[in-house]
């Protein structure tokens, strides 16, 4: 099994499918991975076999660490698009994660003012009040949601503990259109089940929680590097651009990575 595993804090800058050129930020640890969820198609593997035996990184080394890319950066003439929280897991479980988005708000103002900064999280913690309110001052808040239906939660996404997809889509309503739903769409088996999703059977519900949620956008992708679990296929073109266009018929905008 191939997987990712990021630097920690801050690596990069990559080339992202749909942000541009992307300051990585990653408040997990660098030898392993810590996530709410264990994902069936994650790049960074199962969790089980990508334990951490480092800590995750303090709010001022994320700080000091960030501080000093960006000034590097803007000696070399490189200029980020977009400064990106991801990496090994999900970034809001980080006890400091608040006061983590504050520091980076000012640097970025700082250094790069026209940068956007993004979360990418699978949006188990947006209960918390005080993870709320931080995605409330990024960009770009993009929250996962992969389907609507439980069940295939429960197969392909894995939550880790108490996860209820009628919760996640009430708390969505509450960012009042600030934030943008990422899906994956992908088609194979895992376990001997059937995890395709392309069909009318999981997108229709879905699309009807998204018109419901409202978000500025939508961002629909597929697999771009080897799984964990075996047996999985990317959704193709024609099956992502059918899905935008039904989104777009709804007056939703939506884009789709291949």
């Amino acid at each position: 099994m191939s997987t990712v595993i990021y630097p920690s804090p801050v690596f990069g800058p990559v080339h992202s499918r749909r942000l541009g050129i992307s300051l990585g930020i990653n408040l997990l640890p660098a030898d392993g991975k810590v996530c709410s969820f264990d994902c069936i198609y994650c790049e960074c593997g199962f969790n089980a076999e990508r334990r951490p035996r480092m800590p995750l990184p303090s709010r001022e080394e994320v700080r000091v660490k960030l501080e000093e890319k960006l000034k590097e950066m803007r000696q070399d003439g490189v200029v980020p698009d977009v400064l990106t929280f991801a990496g090994n897991g999900e970034p809001t479980c980080h006890p400091h994660f608040a006061g983590i988005i504050d520091d980076t708000v000012a640097l970025r103002d700082r250094y790069f003012p026209a940068a956007k900064i993004s979360v990418l999280s699978n949006s188990t913690f947006i209960h918390r009040d005080e993870v709320f309110r931080a995605l409330c001052k990024v960009d770009n808040n993009i929250l996962k949601l992969d389907t609507a239906d439980p069940g295939y939660i429960r197969m392909v996404d894995r939550p880790a503990g108490h996860y209820d997809v009628e919760e996640i889509i009430s708390r969505m309503k509450d960012f009042g259109g600030r934030l943008v739903i990422q899906t994956m769409f992908m088609k194979g088996s895992f376990e001997g089940r059937d995890v395709d999703n392309t069909s009318d059977a999981y997108v229709l519900p879905w699309i009807k929680a998204v018109k419901e949620i409202s978000p500025r956008e939508v961002m629909v992708y597929t697999i771009d590097r080897e799984t964990p679990g075996h047996g999985l296929c990317k959704a193709s073109h024609e099956e992502l651009d059918r899905i935008v266009r039904l989104l777009e018929a709804e007056g939703i905008r939506a884009s789709a990575s291949y």
